[in-house]
């Protein structure tokens, strides 16, 4: 599904504002799914002095309904908390940031993590650190390394998780859409005609906040098994 500043309330809190959500069978783990949660559409990534980053004061949550009553079984909840190293001026960093916790990066974002059931709540991660903005081949010379640092174990073999900036991933012409309902390669029969075109990719270049969360297919799964009928399994044997 995507939702990209479509809703009025929502748009004035981008910090809040949910894009997509995706689910699949984890490539490298196939007894898991990973949940992908984007937040905060269309991020320019040269939009400093002010980079983005997740808000304090949201509550976010990745909610599974796994019996198909419409309620949430299953609810991973993430809160946010900013450390400002240097009150002393408003720039996101000082020199390069060459690590996590690199004395240059003035605010740096750490979140924790919890899992809640009908059995209570269970802190799964504390403390955790998001990777910075990729501000740029100066301030973050070796990004990659710093993202890949900032992908975090869970506790009680719950997976793994990241939450930070990442390219938008979902393709979509904005610009003709919401152009009066346009769609480029049809818009010579539109009401109001122009010249069939290939369409644009509005989010190309554009950046989105993700919390991505590994956890296992029996988060998923009616009955708590470990596999979709047999799909998840490495393994598990077809069967007729």
């Amino acid at each position: 599904m995507s939702s990209h500043r479509e809703a009025p309330a929502i748009a004035k809190d981008p910090v809040a504002d949910s894009t997509d959500l995706y689910a699949f069978i984890s490539p490298d783990a196939p007894h898991t799914v990973t949940l992908i949660a984007n937040y905060i559409p269309l991020e320019g990534p040269d939009g400093g002095p002010n980079f983005f980053e997740f808000g304090d004061d949201v509550r976010y949550a990745i909610y599974i309904d796994n019996d198909g009553d419409a309620k949430p079984d299953v609810t991973y909840r993430f809160h946010f908390q900013t450390e400002i190293k240097n009150p002393n001026t408003f720039l996101y960093n000082t020199g390069p940031i060459s690590s996590l916790d690199s004395a240059s990066w003035n605010r740096p974002q750490f979140y924790s993590v919890t899992r809640a059931t009908d059995g209570g709540e269970t802190t799964l991660g504390e403390h955790l650190a998001c990777p910075p903005c990729n501000v740029g081949p100066r301030s973050t010379p070796s990004y990659a390394a710093l993202a890949q640092s900032a992908i975090h174990n869970l506790t009680r073999s719950h997976g793994k998780v990241f939450a930070g900036q990442r390219q938008e991933g979902f393709y979509v012409d904005l610009g003709s859409i919401f152009d009066l309902g346009a769609l480029r390669p049809f818009q010579n029969l539109h009401l109001i005609p122009l010249p069939a075109v290939g369409g644009v990719n509005g989010t190309k270049h554009l950046n989105v906040h993700a919390i991505a969360l590994q956890v296992p297919i029996s988060d998923l799964t009616r009955d708590g098994s470990s596999s979709f009928g047999g799909v998840g399994d490495p393994n598990a044997v077809a069967k007729r």
